[in-house]
């Protein structure tokens, strides 16, 4: 089948069968395709769109392109379960939900990504704990499992090949922004991962890839019905990503934000509504709790009981971290040459901040990557944000930027007092879950 006759097809605004499709994800992993082949069909798929039959196609056909796991033989005591974030400025749920999920009786083998842009990746918050390896060998993922119940690790060089360059090559065709090829990119790493339930987290707001409710409600109403068009089943929430989640945001920071939040010494109440809710999610749909009511109370128990820390502990050690990390984590993060405070330069209420931009300002410290090659400084980041509705005097707190350098954290206190307005009179609490979509 001539590529040039597909991408014929597509351009002039037909449905591609699914032979077309399938001869298409070969091509991408043999090279039988060319660069500008795969890129002449991936912007005729962005201007001409996809059917949902055509996502759910192109989906399974990426899911099929490499290594899928099979989990029926590895003895494993619970549901496999996970969750996906699209991603945002101090997202540490993942951190959280694993360990707690896990404590509740669900199995969770988390792949995860490195950040690239000003979202940060969970593989780098963990890369920041000594000897943790986030490319385990199967015979160390299966023992993690069973000892601890959860494993959050990266993606292998097998699993799912043909995004890996579909996404390449779409990055630098000004392609990335259509959502059936989000949908097939995400979803084909998860189903790979021979999962039995997906929650997905979906950031809306002025931190996210969706700036607006109605972009954000189409991308998970996508995601939901194409995992679940190719035996997935999968459920969304839509978050708020208008301000940093949490307290922190920078690797070491988020770390160690997580340990404390799971040890109960620090809970931002926001943070803890979303892990709380996504995690109960899990656990309704992996049968592991009979209602919303339920499960949310053995989340709460998980947290309470010290179980979830537990876990966390034994995965961090299981791949080779510290074995008492979760007792001395100040101990063994790194921690940044300076620390500057963002005093306020008035009086008054936090009204809202430039989510987005105070993630470039971390990736601007050295806490984010420009380009894939780049290597991150765990050390910096932001530490004890203002929230926004908080009052704050002239001279008060508003964040403390943790930098490598003196001048590095001069800039980025600059940058910060642009970014975080100041208002007379109090906002109204926007939610932070926003919206959940089944079908």
């Amino acid at each position: 089948m001539l590529a040039q006759e597909i991408i014929r097809i597509k351009r002039d605004g037909h449905t591609l069968a699914s032979a077309h499709i399938d001869a298409f994800v070969r091509g991408l992993v043999d090279g039988s395709w060319s660069e500008g082949q795969a890129a002449a069909l991936a912007m005729a798929m962005f201007l001409k769109g996809m059917s949902r039959a055509e996502t759910v196609d192109l989906t399974q056909a990426m899911t099929h392109s490499g290594l899928v796991m099979d989990w029926s033989s590895a003895n494993l005591n619970g549901p496999v379960l996970d969750k996906h974030s699209t991603g945002g400025v101090g997202d540490k749920v993942s951190l959280m939900l694993a360990p707690i999920v896990a404590a509740c009786g669900g199995v969770v083998p988390m792949i995860s990504g490195r950040g690239l842009g000003h979202t940060g990746g969970t593989l780098d918050k963990l890369a920041s704990v000594p000897g943790y390896q986030c490319a385990p060998d199967v015979p160390t993922l299966h023992r993690t499992l069973h000892s601890a119940g959860c494993a959050i690790i990266g993606q292998t060089a097998d699993l799912a090949p043909a995004d890996r360059r579909l996404y390449a090559i779409r990055d630098v065709t000004a392609t990335v922004e259509s959502v059936p090829l989000i949908t097939a990119s995400i979803l084909s790493k998860k189903l790979a991962a021979g999962l039995q339930a997906l929650v997905m987290d979906v950031k809306v707001g002025n931190g996210a890839f969706a700036d607006s409710l109605a972009m954000a409600t189409t991308l998970a109403e996508s995601l939901v019905q194409v995992a679940n068009g190719a035996g997935l089943p999968t459920r969304a929430w839509l978050t708020d990503m208008n301000q940093v989640l949490g307290s922190t945001c920078g690797n070491a920071l988020e770390v160690l934000e997580a340990v404390q939040f799971l040890r109960g010494d620090a809970v931002d109440p926001r943070l803890l509504d979303v892990t709380r809710r996504l995690s109960a999610e899990l656990l309704l749909m992996g049968g592991l709790a009979g209602d919303e009511a339920h499960a949310l109370q053995q989340v709460d128990d998980a947290l309470h009981s010290g179980r979830a820390l537990e876990q966390f502990a034994r995965m961090v050690s299981a791949l080779g971290g510290p074995a008492d990390f979760c007792e001395r984590p100040g101990h063994y993060l790194p921690p940044a040459p300076v620390q500057l405070p963002v005093l306020a330069p008035r009086s008054g209420f936090v009204a809202g901040m430039a989510t987005r931009d105070i993630g470039l300002a971390v990736v601007e410290l050295g806490g984010g990557r420009r380009m894939a090659s780049d290597t991150i400084d765990a050390r910096v980041g932001l530490s004890q944000f203002a929230q926004i509705g908080q009052a704050v005097q002239a001279g008060e707190l508003l964040v403390i930027v943790h930098a490598a350098d003196a001048s590095a954290a001069e800039r980025a206190r600059q940058t910060l007092l642009e970014k975080i307005q100041l208002h007379a009179h109090p906002s109204a609490q926007r939610p932070v879950m926003l919206k959940r979509i089944t079908t």
